[in-house]
């Protein structure tokens, strides 16, 4: 009977091992998996069971949390949600979460490992801490004036703090209010299929994930590539450029809008936007010259992030001459985003230096401990020093005695660029409106804001459509609004 007694406790002890490695099994080899199951709600439960930590403009949240009684209890809610929505993205219960919302994700629902008050807290007690803050870079009074200057016209606007990088302003019109995707239900659904359906694009981020043919704000790109190559020595003296210029091995003509660019100096092409001198300095520099000159401004690259991707804005590597002239005044094939352009007009205000730029300026627990502070990294010396000096004073003329007056600031030093830029089948399109732009005060030692605008608007008429009447307004506004915050 002992010998009974002996084999069942032995197969009693047999199974108390396998059930406890099993559990061992499940609960350490498997947790990630089972946790990532789609099949397993406890994970969303848990996620939604506290607020979300918040995202802040000038120090104050311009995100919050409702608690909504269901299993899935905090839902986000967003305050002036179209005005920061190309900044916060959204966060929703049924469709994930944009943008900064996704970028800081672990910050902001708790996950992240440096919110726990210890090294290694959350992992051995499984703990989730409150939501974390993001602290962004954007200043309120410059991005309530970008989107006041849209007025609801598709198109973006992009304004930088040369000197660190920091973004001021990230606006995309028409835009939408992303706290009717944040829960679930009909609601939710009913609005993130209204909004995908719109002809008008509103989720579209039209800032960073947009790109379109900057038309002649291009042209400083070109300048600084034909100063840095050697090809002009001296902006006042003449290209030997015909007008009408013929592209390079085709009998079309390159039209200008402007009077008196036939053999014009660079200074005098940039103040009126001669098409034909540009066009002309472009095939001189080269397609290696003009590429790599691209690429030091932020062309071509597809690693640059905000935290959030940014669109590769394109200049082609493989050209014949008549498209490396089309390229050369920002048609053809080449395209940017306005935050593209934002970093050109930065990199001249910033003496040829172009810092990276970012829009978060720190992370911090919910209590208020910082746990990551953005600091100034240079991107790329996009040109010589002395080649940013002398477009700095170009674009100054630009807006004081050429086609960028309606940017001009009284007391304000101010350097823009118009661009018209053509599009569609044979330039069938409505053209957009580009400026970009920086402003200095007197007293101060370097640039306090660059700026890019485009407009695209399809209401006006085509003859009507100037970036310096339509963008070059928006620009000084939003310049109007830095310089006095």
């Amino acid at each position: 009977m002992i010998r009974y007694i002996r084999r069942a406790a032995g197969l009693c002890l047999f199974l108390l091992v396998a059930l406890l490695l099993n559990a061992a099994r499940v609960q350490v080899l498997q947790a990630d998996s089972l946790d990532d199951n789609p099949a397993n709600r406890r994970k969303n439960i848990v996620r939604y069971e506290q607020e979300r930590g918040n995202i802040l403009v000038d120090g104050r949240p311009v995100t919050g949390s409702k608690d909504t009684g269901e299993q899935l209890r905090w839902e986000r809610t967003y305050t002036q949600g179209p005005l920061y929505a190309p900044v916060t993205g959204y966060a929703s219960q049924t469709y994930g979460t944009a943008l900064i919302e996704a970028a800081e994700d672990d910050v902001l629902s708790g996950t992240d490992p440096m919110l726990a008050p210890f090294p290694f807290w959350g992992e051995i007690t499984r703990e989730q801490q409150p939501g974390g803050r993001v602290a962004t870079t954007v200043k309120a009074a410059a991005q309530q004036a970008a989107y006041r200057g849209l007025g609801g016209r598709r198109g973006a606007v992009a304004a930088i703090e040369p000197a660190s990088g920091r973004i001021l302003a990230l606006v995309s019109s028409p835009s939408y209010d992303p706290g009717q995707l944040s829960g679930t239900g009909p609601a939710a659904t009913g609005a993130w299929a209204a909004l995908n359906s719109s002809t008008s694009r509103p989720m579209l981020n039209r800032a960073i994930r947009q790109t379109y043919p900057p038309g002649s704000s291009f042209k400083i790109v070109t300048a600084a590539a034909a100063l840095d190559a050697g090809v002009v020595t001296d902006v006042d003296a003449p290209t030997d450029t015909p007008d009408p210029y013929v592209l390079p091995n085709t009998t079309t003509t390159l039209p200008n809008e402007a009077s008196g660019c036939e053999d014009a100096s660079l200074a005098y092409a940039i103040r009126v936007s001669c098409n034909t001198v540009m066009a002309g300095l472009g095939v001189k520099v080269g397609l290696s010259g003009m590429y790599e000159a691209a690429g030091r401004f932020g062309f071509n690259d597809k690693g640059i992030a905000i935290p959030s991707w940014v669109s590769v804005s394109n200049f082609d590597k493989d050209m014949s001459n008549d498209q490396l002239a089309l390229s050369s005044i920002g048609q053809f094939n080449t395209r940017a985003t306005p935050l593209q352009m934002a970093m050109v007009a930065a990199a001249v205000a910033n003496g040829g230096d172009l810092n990276t730029p970012h829009l978060v300026e720190s992370t911090a627990t919910n209590s208020g401990s910082v746990i990551s502070q953005s600091a100034t990294r240079s991107y790329r010396q996009a040109m010589n020093p002395a080649t940013a000096v002398q477009l700095q004073k170009m674009m100054v003329d630009v807006v004081e005695n050429g086609t960028g007056g309606n940017a001009a600031i009284p007391g304000v030093t101010v350097g823009g660029k118009t661009g018209t830029a053509q599009h569609g089948l044979d330039n069938s399109g409505v053209p957009y409106a580009w400026f970009i732009s920086w402003a200095q005060k007197p007293d101060a030692g370097q640039a306090a804001v660059a700026v890019a605008v485009v407009v695209e608007d399809s209401q006006a008429r085509r003859g009507d459509i100037t970036g310096g009447g339509l963008a070059a307004p928006i620009a000084r506004s939003v310049m109007e609004a830095v310089l006095g915050d």
